[in-house]
């Protein structure tokens, strides 16, 4: 507890008062508890909490937060508020948790469960609820369908409460805004908990039967093996999700001037994929294209990313297989799907002068459009060593100019909808890398701020480059002995427009 913050100590103390003066009635004399039934929803809690404290079932358990809860819901359907209060308790204090301070966690987490069943069933019994779940013998049957308002009232009153207290310990623990700790948790779980709602009116209905509460474990059963397999789904995409961040970070080392840049592309892709209107598995998998879409450059020499001046016809042949290696290196990753074909062909152009393949038109893959526009987008606004990063409208004005010879007009629009709509963070566009240097006019009015820039590579002399001398990246294409400036992405600073092959 010592680690926890006061504020956050003195919150988890308010929620433990809480929930024992909504505990306290049934601990009064006469007050009518049905001890058995509390008794036994206790056990079998504890029982589904208990091995993920042992050391060999612990990490194959469904021990994530909302794998029990129909259990808790069964206790607010079947008992009183001050009762169901307590069913969570014993539990909640012996189940495993992932990060310290392990008995904060513990009390807080028993405090807020007995809160959030308390007022599940205070709103259940409001509703009359008890009395929809019938008894034993077939003159007391259920009364559906009046039995799922009630629970579904209940079960909507657990997911408030629950997301409440949940923002709140994230404010207070961590000092977030309270706009911020709230966002976005109730619509995550408001489903999720209807569900168990229901299983929980299914598993108070069989208590309430005949046949017992025996039969209630059978709901239990079906119960874990789906939260078991839910688990296992959030593994598999937890290790995707740290094989991308590897290779991420395998390429940021690599090439330090464009640190950040794979992120920020993946941002850019799903913010067009959002227009689209694409299905969100299909833009999760392109958001991966676009955090992947340069990891060919670990096999591009380093001496070729990091040189200083122009580069020679061959190293440039050799920057321009890095989408060639890019597939090579994912081709094996299943779950990448559409990602690796984007991958492939980011450097593709609608008017077939790309590479590595000169395709044209719908000939290039949808992935690789939107990936080709979200990383011009980047590589035009980012602020890199050797430039300022462009303004987002200047930048979105160069896209449309280039918009049916270099880009899909259909994705560039979609682009400056999602901006329009979301805006884009300057945070996230300024910085390329983790060396802080001033910039005159940059973070605070007419003075100079900090921004996070990368260190520009030196030549072989100790000197920076001279003005005017090309840096690979830096936007300068030679062609034919000729210069033509860019913006590293290959699209040009003027009328004119030349492909930058090395970014």
């Amino acid at each position: 507890m010592r680690a926890t913050p006061l504020a956050a100590r003195a919150h988890i103390l308010a929620a433990v008062v809480c929930a024992t003066l909504c505990a306290l009635p049934a601990l009064r004399p006469g007050a009518g508890i049905a001890w058995t039934t509390v008794g036994l929803l206790m056990a079998l809690y504890l029982a589904c909490e208990l091995p993920g404290r042992c050391r060999f079932l612990g990490s194959s358990v469904p021990i994530s937060a909302g794998s029990f809860f129909p259990l808790l819901l069964a206790a607010a359907f079947l008992l009183p508020p001050a009762a169901a209060a307590l069913v969570a308790i014993p539990g909640s204090l012996v189940g495993r948790v992932e990060h310290a301070p392990a008995t904060a966690r513990r009390i807080w987490r028993a405090a807020q469960l007995s809160l959030t069943v308390w007022a599940a069933s205070c709103v259940h019994g409001l509703l009359g609820g008890g009395a929809t779940l019938g008894g034993p013998g077939p003159e007391r049957l259920p009364d559906f369908p009046y039995a799922l308002l009630p629970a579904c009232a209940a079960a909507l009153a657990f997911s408030l409460v629950l997301t409440a207290l949940d923002g709140s310990i994230l404010a207070t623990a961590e000092r977030l805004p309270l706009r911020h700790a709230w966002s976005g948790l109730l619509p995550r779980s408001l489903g999720p908990h209807l569900v168990h709602g229901l299983a929980g009116l299914m598993m108070a209905v069989l208590w309430r039967s005949s046949y017992g509460p025996v039969s209630a474990l059978f709901v239990l059963l079906p119960m874990y093996i789906s939260c078991w397999i839910f688990s296992q789904y959030h593994r598999e995409h937890a290790a995707h999700r740290a094989t991308i961040r590897a290779l991420v970070q395998a390429v940021d080392i690599k090439d330090t001037y464009t640190r950040g840049h794979s992120e920020r592309v993946g941002r850019a892709s799903a913010l067009i994929a959002r227009e689209l209107g694409m299905a969100e598995d299909r833009l999760e998998v392109l958001r991966f294209a676009g955090i992947l879409h340069d990891v060919g450059k670990l096999c591009v020499p380093t001496r070729v990313l990091r040189k200083d001046g122009p580069l020679t016809p061959e190293e440039r042949r050799v920057i321009e297989l890095h989408p060639e290696y890019g597939h090579e290196i994912v081709r094996g990753i299943g779950f990448l799907g559409e990602a690796r074909a984007a991958i492939l062909h980011h450097h593709e152009r609608l008017d077939g002068s790309g590479y590595p393949y000169g395709l044209s038109g719908r000939e290039i893959p949808e992935f690789a459009r939107v990936v080709a526009v979200a990383d011009a987008f980047d590589a035009m606004t980012s602020t890199r060593s050797y430039r300022r990063g462009r303004p987002v409208p200047a930048a979105v004005e160069e896209l449309k100019r280039c918009a049916g010879t270099q880009f899909d007009p259909q994705m560039v629009r979609a682009l400056a909808r999602g901006l329009d709509r979301h805006g884009w963070s300057t945070a996230s566009t300024a910085v390329t890398a983790d060396e802080t240097v001033p910039v005159p006019g940059v973070g605070g009015g007419a003075g100079t701020g900090a921004v996070r820039r990368p260190v520009r590579p030196r030549s072989s002399d100790g000197l920076e480059p001279a003005a005017g001398r090309a840096v690979p990246g830096d936007g300068l294409d030679v062609t034919g002995g000729r210069a033509v400036a860019t913006d590293g992405s290959g699209v040009a600073s003027g009328a004119q427009s030349s492909v930058d092959r090395t970014r």
